[in-house]
């Protein structure tokens, strides 16, 4: 009974229980953990590095603005022996030379049914959607890590709580067995204290074995050790004040959103590109070229020229046409794939926030359950004692009360993780919103420091 009342007031704070005897000051946070998944995440790092590759499709399609410049060169051994006749006079020529040139050719795209145009914008928005990819894993990232933090607090409760259990289970079989041998109960009631505690005992090693689990991928999300984890706390602060005003925030701003609409940009230029393949193309080209000793009968030779091409396509087989038909289908599959997003975005939104009402409720509930249970098994206690209630009665109110306790911590843990999951499902799961002592990665940095490159194989970084 004493064992009992020690720890009952532990248990009514459900989550604080795993963390009740250390201080915050040694505490790992859960803005801490946030920030160390921001951070280390090996997934959250490669989608960055998968942005800043697809920042090179830019400079990619601008080059088709740009003059295409080439050197050649060339040197060789050459025998010649030619008779040749003028006038009816023979000439005989014969020798050895070593022909040489070099030379430089520049050619400049003019017009090419705006292909060029429509590359760059479509890869400009390729980007965008990229990073709308990588505001979707960040939020992924921020909400695993929440989660398993929370899950951390939970399962060591739980432990905490099965451990008491187990203590108070053993002080229940010792006065049993006491009360045995001066003849106050049966060996029925020893048999039933030993039953329950044996119960208790695997409950215990369930709890470490699940808590062994939640360590492991503690580790694998945040990147360290869990150590002495500060309670958490919900973000409701940072939720929309209704549903529906959820819902309309979700589908201007969640990121799955967005990337579906720069999708659809993407498939829109693709048409104007394969469109841009009917029209006509100019280009102008530039070469010039100094020879030594070509011939026989010549030193030395220099060419320069400069000439415009014009090449209109007429029919090429049709393929071109179906391109334009294929790409222009695609578009209106996008379209569609937007309306599906939007609906799953609502979906999301709803259920999200549904969870995180059920989840308020819970707690109420539970603590109210927790209350009542204490009390309760205080007076099954007594009535024992007076020999108004059997052993059995005493050990299923102390279960009854493990049960509630376990429930409290649960929905405890629920009810932060639904607040964490109401604020992704709406798109504003970010560092900036939560304030995360971090800096934020900003894509675009590497995307100005590439986009106007003009030549060079070394990334920003030095690579």
């Amino acid at each position: 009974m004493d064992g009992l009342k020690r720890i009952s007031g532990l248990a009514a704070a459900g989550i604080v229980l795993a963390c009740a005897s250390q201080t915050v000051a040694l505490a790992d946070t859960m803005e801490g953990a946030l920030v160390r998944a921001y951070q280390t995440n090996p997934q959250l790092n490669a989608q960055r590095a998968s942005v800043r590759a697809t920042d090179e499709s830019v400079p990619q399609a601008l080059s088709g603005y740009r003059p295409k410049v080439a050197v050649t060169a060339s040197g060789g051994y050459q025998y010649t022996d030619v008779i040749s006749s003028v006038a009816g006079s023979q000439f005989h020529l014969s020798g050895t030379q070593i022909p040489r040139s070099v030379g430089v050719t520049a050619s400049q795209t003019l017009f090419n049914g705006n292909q060029t145009a429509n590359r760059t914008r479509a890869a400009e928005s390729q980007v965008s959607s990229a990073r709308e990819g990588l505001r979707v894993l960040e939020q992924s990232v921020l909400l695993s890590a929440a989660t398993i933090y929370m899950d951390y607090l939970r399962d060591s409760a739980t432990l905490e709580v099965q451990r008491s259990n187990v203590r108070v289970l053993e002080q229940t079989l010792r006065q049993t067995n006491d009360r045995f041998n001066v003849g106050e109960v049966t060996r029925t009631d020893v048999a039933q204290s030993q039953a329950q505690l044996a119960a208790g005992n695997t409950q215990q090693l369930a709890a470490e074995s699940t808590l062994t689990t939640t360590r492991s991928n503690y580790r694998r999300i945040i990147g360290t050790e869990p150590g002495n984890l500060a309670p958490g706390s919900p973000v409701d602060r940072y939720l929309p004040t209704s549903l529906a005003q959820a819902i309309n925030l979700a589908l201007v701003e969640n990121p799955n959103v967005t990337a579906a609409m720069y999708g659809i940009d993407v498939s829109y230029l693709n048409v104007k590109i394969n469109e841009g393949a009917l029209f006509p193309t100019l280009t102008l080209q530039a070469s010039a070229q100094q020879s030594w000793e070509p011939s026989i009968s010549s030193p030395r030779q220099f060419q320069a020229s400069g000439v415009a091409q014009l090449s209109v396509p007429i029919y090429q087989g049709g393929g071109e046409y179906a391109l334009i038909r294929q790409s222009k289908e695609t578009l209106a599959q996008q379209r569609l794939n937007l309306e599906q997003v939007r609906d799953q975005t609502r979906a999301s939104v709803v259920q999200a926030w549904g969870q995180l009402q059920a989840a308020k409720a819970q707690v109420s509930s539970a603590q109210s359950q927790v209350k009542a249970s204490e009390i309760a098994l205080n007076g099954v206690r007594e009535e024992a004692r007076a020999g108004q209630r059997t052993t059995l009665d005493v050990l299923n109110a102390q279960q009854a009360l493990v049960n509630a306790r376990v429930a409290l911590v649960t929905a405890q843990h629920d009810r932060v993780v639904a607040s964490y999951a109401v604020l992704n499902a709406v798109g504003r799961l970010s560092p900036q919103v939560l304030g995360l002592k971090t800096d934020v990665y900003d894509p675009s940095v590497h995307y100005h420091q590439v986009r106007d490159s003009w030549g060079g194989v070394r990334t920003p970084d030095g690579r």
